[in-house]
């Protein structure tokens, strides 16, 4: 699996909604950040359910969590930081009878 591609899948996710007029991504110290441009004022609620809506349909097939956390907004430019990471499997069984348990493979 190549995060690459399910990168790439996001940003025209993003950009097939016609909300957004440009969205870039650019790493600092390794985090990833995500800028998003739009021309008239939207609501930080429906941008965050855009995004879910684009990392859900980039993830689709592949084994991913989705993360996005709101950093500010100037004007047009809103920013999140956001990633895409594998989630940890377990090695042992905690008794916990958990939906992913060992036990069950």
């Amino acid at each position: 699996m190549d995060l690459e591609t399910v990168w790439d899948m996001f940003v025209k996710n993003l950009l097939s909604t016609s909300k957004f007029t440009e969205v870039s991504i650019t790493k600092r110290a390794g985090i990833p950040f995500l800028y998003l441009t739009s021309d008239s004022s939207i609501k930080r609620k429906e941008v965050e359910q855009i995004i879910e809506r684009a990392a859900v349909s980039a993830m689709k097939g592949n084994r991913l969590h989705f993360e996005s956390i709101y950093v500010r907004s100037e004007q047009q430019l809103i920013v999140y930081r956001c990633r895409f990471y594998v989630p940890q499997q377990k090695m042992f069984c905690c008794g916990n009878l958990c939906h992913d348990c060992i036990r069950f493979r």
